[in-house]
C-alpha cells in the first residue's frame, strides 16, 4: 500500500456542479463513485466540505484526498547509463510508468529517482510509454532542465551537427511480417497527429488530418516469417508517435492493444495507451550536453528480439 495522495484542481469556468466536474473530467470513476467520495468528505472546496450539487465558480480550488491503495506490480529496478552533475540517462524497463497515473504513484520513474536521490529534485525531461523500454533523460540541474527541454522542442529542425543543439532519437520496433513490395526498405511517415474522442478517457491521440505536423523516418532491418524489425528516427515529438505513424501507414506494432490500421484506436476496443504488449525500444539518444555543448550519445542494450538475427542484409540501403 502506498501513502495515498491529494490531487488539486483549480476551477477554470463557472456554473458546473462539483459532481459534474469530477464525472466529466475523470472518467476512470463512475458518477456513483465520485458521489460517494464527496459524501465521505474526501473532496473539499477551498478547504471545506462540499455537497455534490454545489455550483463552482472560476478561481476556486478543489482537492481530492485519495486514500492509500495497492499499486500494480511493475519492475522498479533500472540501470543508469550516464550520469554527471547535470543529468542522468536511464534505461527504462517495459511496464514502468514515467509519471504518476493509471493507478501508479510510487511505482514510477519519478518516485524511484527521488527515492534514490533524496537530496535532489530529479525531473524527467520526456516520457516513454509504459510499454516502451530504453533510453530516457532525467534532469539534475536547472540548467539541464531548461536547455534539454529546449532541445526536445526544436529537435524537428535539422542541423549539420549534434553540437549545435539538435537532438536525435532512434527506436527499434516489431511490426507484422512484410515483403519488399508491402513496405520499402526505407520509408517516411508524416501523418498528422491529434486528439480523438475516446469513451474511457475522454480522448486519446491518433492520426487526424487536422492534427499537428509529425514526421518519422524508418528503415527495415530484417524481414522475418512472423514479424519485421524496423528502426525509426522521430523528428518530432508527438504522443505515441511511432505507434500511431506505423499504424497509420498500415503496419501497427506487433500486438499493440490500442492502435489499428489507420493510426486510430481499434473499433470496439477498450485498451488505453498505457496497456503493454507491443515491442518498442528507445535504442539511442543523441544530444548536446546542456552545460558544455559536447555531443553525447547514449545507447540502451537491445532486447534479444529487437536485434538483427540474420547475417544477410535487407536491401542495398540497409545498415
Amino acid at each position: 500500500m502506498n501513502q495515498g495522495w491529494t490531487y488539486t484542481d483549480n476551477v477554470q469556468t463557472n456554473g458546473e456542479t462539483v459532481l459534474d466536474y469530477y464525472r466529466r473530467r475523470y472518467r476512470h470513476s463512475s458518477e456513483d463513485e465520485w458521489r460517494s467520495r464527496i459524501e465521505q468528505g474526501l473532496i473539499l472546496l477551498d478547504g471545506k466540505s462540499v455537497d455534490a450539487g454545489q455550483v463552482l465558480a472560476k478561481g476556486q480550488k478543489l482537492t481530492y484526498r485519495r486514500l492509500p491503495w495497492e499499486e500494480p506490480s511493475v519492475p522498479l529496478n533500472f540501470e543508469v547509463l550516464y550520469e554527471d552533475a547535470d543529468l542522468w540517462a536511464i534505461s527504462k524497463p517495459v511496464g514502468l510508468p514515467v509519471l504518476p497515473g493509471g493507478g501508479c504513484l510510487e511505482h514510477t520513474v519519478l518516485w524511484v529517482m527521488r527515492s534514490r536521490y533524496p537530496n535532489e529534485q530529479p525531473a524527467p525531461l520526456h516520457r516513454l510509454g509504459r510499454g516502451t523500454s530504453g533510453v530516457m533523460l532525467v534532469a539534475r540541474s536547472a540548467q539541464a532542465k531548461s536547455e534539454l527541454s529546449r532541445q526536445f522542442r526544436v529537435r524537428s529542425q535539422r542541423s549539420s551537427g549534434i553540437a549545435t543543439g539538435s537532438m536525435r532519437k532512434i527506436y527499434r520496433a516489431l511490426i507484422g511480417p512484410t515483403t519488399a513490395s508491402d513496405l520499402p526498405d526505407r520509408f517516411v511517415c508524416d501523418q498528422a497527429i491529434g486528439k480523438i474522442p475516446y469513451p474511457r478517457l475522454g480522448y486519446v491521440y491518433g492520426h487526424v488530418k487536422a492534427g499537428l505536423h509529425a514526421r518519422s523516418e524508418g528503415q527495415v532491418l530484417e524481414r522475418r516469417a512472423d514479424s519485421t524489425l524496423v528502426e525509426v528516427q522521430i523528428l518530432t515529438g508527438r504522443p505515441h508517435q511511432i505507434r500511431i505513424h506505423l499504424a497509420a501507414a498500415g503496419y501497427p506494432l506487433l500486438n499493440d492493444p490500442l492502435y489499428g490500421v489507420g493510426g486510430i484506436p481499434k473499433v470496439g476496443g477498450t485498451a488505453i495507451p498505457s496497456d503493454c504488449g507491443y515491442r518498442l525500444h528507445a535504442y539511442q539518444l543523441q544530444f548536446a550536453h546542456p552545460r558544455t555543448g559536447e555531443a553525447i550519445s547514449v545507447t540502451a542494450e537491445l532486447p534479444e528480439d529487437l536485434r538483427v538475427q540474420s547475417s544477410r542484409p535487407v536491401g542495398k540501403d540497409s545498415c
